[in-house]
């Protein structure tokens, strides 16, 4: 929903996702043999992207920094790089989850996330209702507009680590 949502307001940005990509390739099986086909496919994107002075918006749930670091690890000069953490309460995540039929994907989530490190910025985005979801999208925007860096003080106490 973020992802989609901020392409379809700023006419600059370009949404890639590994998700459908992979069913894109494979459909419903998604070997998981062939990943290196589908991050390949997604960087060589991404890149090209960044050359033509776009924005690029990576849809992933990318549970892994070394997952991360192949997303968001370019040699484009000038980019600026912005990890966004979706921050949803546990009883509420559940209740999604139950609602799409995939309960328990929490519980396999918490084992195998990994806190962001490194040099990358991260933004923490509540999402337990549609109005903190409202609230963290007008933050993300404004800060988008702000060319991420230097970041002001009004958002120091949304980037990560303190969740």
């Amino acid at each position: 929903m973020l992802a989609r949502r901020l392409i379809s307001e700023n006419h600059e940005f370009v949404r890639l996702n590994v998700d459908e990509l992979r069913s894109m390739y494979f459909g419903p099986d998604q070997p998981p043999r062939d990943e290196e086909l589908v991050y390949n496919t997604i960087t060589t994107l991404r890149d090209s992207i960044l050359r033509n002075r776009r924005s690029v918006v990576i849809d992933s749930t990318a549970p892994l920094n070394s997952t991360r670091h192949i997303l968001l690890d370019t040699k484009v000069q000038g980019v600026t790089k912005l990890l966004v953490v979706i921050i949803v309460e546990r009883n509420e995540l559940e209740g999604r989850n139950r609602d799409r039929g995939i309960g328990g994907a929490a519980a396999a989530w918490d084992k195998v996330w990994e806190n962001p490190v490194g040099q990358v910025h991260v933004l923490k985005f509540r999402n337990n209702s549609l109005a903190e979801f409202e609230t963290s999208y007008y933050l993300l925007t404004e800060l988008l507009a702000s060319n991420v860096h230097p970041f002001k003080r009004r958002f120091l106490k949304n980037i990560y680590p303190k969740i």
